[in-house]
């Protein structure tokens, strides 16, 4: 009996629990054969390439795209079959802002309220406003905030029912560092009273930020796990060079590019990270580079971004 809880539990606590997905258009398969489990409470991020399947993954995890193959449930509910019920638990919010441009931001969340039948509708919105820092705007016009403003505002209106999941579409682009941190801050207060939140990226500090990760490349699903589990895995052994100067670095890359043992060579800032899977194949293809006196060499530690380079070299383009 005792066992039987505990299995009970630990099924509660799966929120998107999916095996085999399978979705094409116009007969080119843009997920291909994907499963993967996320937990109650966690921030999962989906990186990959522009047209890997990531925005079209998220709409099948939580049943608004039917998936071609494959089979699943989302907060308990059959991805196939429930889609209704699994809706109206899921607030989404894309790149795209999709509020009133000509109403203010207090008349918006009014309205969204109102739509959900929220019981006061005033007092709920008026909550939202307060939470989220855009007190002193109430009055604004939606169409004349910032980037960043317009996100808080988007961000309050898609968590205004109070849903159990929160699918967010790659909602920082264009949005500058500081308002990218205060909406990752409310993400992760969201994730501490338990909400589920899937969100894509390209950022890799927001990246560093989910709980777990995933990357999907050409409707393929990678890697997950933690950031750590991720790295780890990637078996890559980096080293930094520089030159003395400052200069050279663009010859440099081109002749270590495509040498056995070198899988992956991307410039940062003034040097570059230079990768390899085999790490003595690394070591025997830099050997002589390491000789010259204006080159300047340190062993460091893979960082997310190599992985995703060294990832991106490996991936087949579907659509090649």
């Amino acid at each position: 009996m005792i066992a039987q809880t505990e299995a009970d539990a630990a099924k509660q606590d799966i929120v998107i629990d999916v095996q085999h997905l399978t979705k094409k258009f116009d007969g080119r398969a843009v997920v291909r054969d994907l499963s993967m489990q996320v937990k109650r409470g966690t921030i999962y991020g989906f990186l990959g390439p522009n047209g890997s399947g990531k925005t079209t993954t998220i709409r099948m995890l939580c049943g608004l795209l039917t998936p071609d193959e494959g089979t699943g449930t989302c907060l308990g509910y059959d991805i196939r079959t429930e889609t209704d019920k699994i809706k109206q638990q899921v607030g989404y919010m894309t790149q795209r802002f999709s509020l009133y441009q000509d109403l203010s931001v207090r008349e918006n969340l009014e309205f969204i309220a109102r739509i959900y039948g929220i019981a006061k509708p005033v007092a709920a919105a008026r909550a939202a406003i307060d939470r989220l820092g855009l007190t002193g705007r109430e009055e604004q016009i939606a169409g004349e905030l910032s980037g960043g403003w317009k996100q808080r505002l988007a961000l309050g209106a898609c968590t205004l029912p109070s849903p159990q999941l929160l699918l967010l579409d790659e909602p920082t682009a264009g949005v500058d560092p500081k308002a990218r941190r205060e909406f990752w801050n409310e993400i992760h207060a969201l994730a501490d009273n338990g909400l589920t939140v899937l969100v894509s990226t390209h950022y890799m500090d927001e990246a560093e930020r989910c709980h777990e990760i995933a990357y999907i490349a050409y409707g393929e699903l990678l890697v997950h796990g933690t950031v750590e589990e991720v790295i780890d895995a990637s078996h890559l052994t980096t080293y930094t060079v520089a030159t003395a100067n400052g200069e050279g670095l663009s010859r440099l890359s081109d002749e270590l590019t495509g040498k056995s043992g070198v899988d992956m060579v991307a410039p940062f800032g003034a040097s570059l990270h230079v990768s390899g899977r085999d790490a003595g194949a690394l070591d025997a293809a830099i050997a002589p580079y390491r000789q010259r006196k204006e080159l300047i060499w340190k062993r460091s530690e893979p960082s997310l971004e190599d992985v995703f380079i060294d990832l991106m070299g490996k991936a087949k383009d579907n659509f090649q």
